[in-house]
């Protein structure tokens, strides 16, 4: 019985730690036969959507390190995909999900540092003669604190560029929480600011780049595509509603056997099945990963609602507006166990928020 990392989501550190996990290793695989060349996929907050992003950095990414014995005993190891894709792509990573500050000019400093950190990740590029011109006084102005805002905007398309020339190789980039600071400059009041930022950053990267092999892209919601993807005709989108990816994030039943049958708590079963499983992906039923380790490692095993105090609900209270009886008697009827029957969108537009339409809320708890 392996200890049990709460809030560790960094594959390579799981691993060698030798922490407990649950084998979702053929994430790999699925992205590789996704059909589509860049794949946003949306689940809930709390879902694994770093963790597996990460495992994906550490499979595909080209380095002097071995990072092989981390997928000892997994399932992808297995596999004819270990022999030929392990190891096998530069990768460019990045993490949006610290991009919470009150204002558009924290935002873009704290985004800054994160480019300047990606950089320092592959600084042997500059020192390599034949880096090109643009790439190179790019890359000092951003580790000198020159860098305009256009530069941001154009830097991961420039440094895949670069990337693919010196691995004569194409890129991978993975993209985590897309959409925290857009839902940050929206509770904040610099939503236009940072849409057009993020979109010609995105954009500039992810569309009609020919160093591009393949862009896998997580959030919690799916923000418009007028928004943020504007244009960007390659793009797949996987949200809780699809089959595609249903299994890569949380728990299946099975999963929860496996886990409770390994820490001697199988007699839980149905109590955790009752408070935890509260998702229906694709078909495909899931439980809430947070809250079922939380209860696991815990010493006293006490059933109570983890997963409540992870983030903030400035979103969902926002869309709910007052003095709307309809909505509170619908909330009333859910909380007395009784079914409701709703429409849930799957794309967020913004303006829609700030027309109050109550529906909203709906949409978002199910998104959130």
């Amino acid at each position: 019985m392996n200890n049990i990392l709460i809030g560790q989501s960094d594959f390579k550190r799981i691993r060698e730690s030798h922490a407990y996990y649950v084998d979702k290793s053929l994430f790999v695989e699925d992205i590789l036969n996704c059909p589509y060349q860049v794949i946003l996929i949306t689940r809930p907050r709390r879902f694994g959507k770093t963790i597996n992003l990460s495992l994906l950095h550490y499979f595909f990414e080209k380095t002097d390190q071995d990072h092989s014995a981390l997928f000892d005993h997994l399932a992808i190891k297995q596999t004819h995909i270990f022999n030929t894709y392990f190891a096998a792509y530069p990768v460019i990573y990045i993490t949006f999900k610290d991009i919470k500050n009150l204002t558009y000019e924290e935002s873009i400093a704290k985004i800054a540092r994160l480019i300047q950190k990606l950089l320092q990740e592959h600084h042997y590029l500059l020192k390599w003669s034949d880096l090109s011109p643009i790439a190179s006084q790019l890359f000092n102005d951003i580790i000198n604190k020159t860098a305009s805002i256009e530069d941001y905007e154009d830097s991961i398309q420039i440094l895949s560029e670069e990337l693919e020339r010196y691995h004569n190789k194409q890129v991978i980039i993975l993209i985590d929480e897309y959409d925290t600071p857009v839902h940050t400059g929206y509770m904040h009041n610099y939503y236009e600011k940072m849409t057009i930022f993020m979109r010609n950053l995105l954009g500039a990267a992810l569309k009609d780049n020919a160093s591009l092999y393949k862009g896998v892209i997580t959030g919690t919601l799916r923000i418009s595509k007028e928004s943020i993807f504007t244009g960007l005709n390659n793009l797949g989108v996987f949200t809780v509603f699809e089959e595609e990816f249903n299994k890569c994030f949380g728990f299946t039943l099975d999963e929860l056997k496996q886990i409770l049958s390994d820490y001697e708590l199988l007699t839980c079963y149905d109590d955790i099945i009752k408070w935890y499983d509260g998702y229906n992906l694709g078909n495909q039923k899931i439980l809430n990963p947070w809250s079922v380790m939380n209860f696991v490692s815990g010493r006293n095993k006490k059933f109570k609602p983890y997963w409540s105090n992870t983030a903030s609900i400035d979103m969902i209270e926002n869309v709910i507006t007052p003095n709307n009886e309809l909505l509170r008697k619908e909330i009333n009827d859910l909380i007395e166990g009784k079914c409701i029957t709703k429409a849930v969108y799957e794309n967020m537009v913004f303006k829609d928020i700030t027309n109050s339409r109550s529906d909203l809320v709906w949409s978002f708890l199910v998104h959130s």
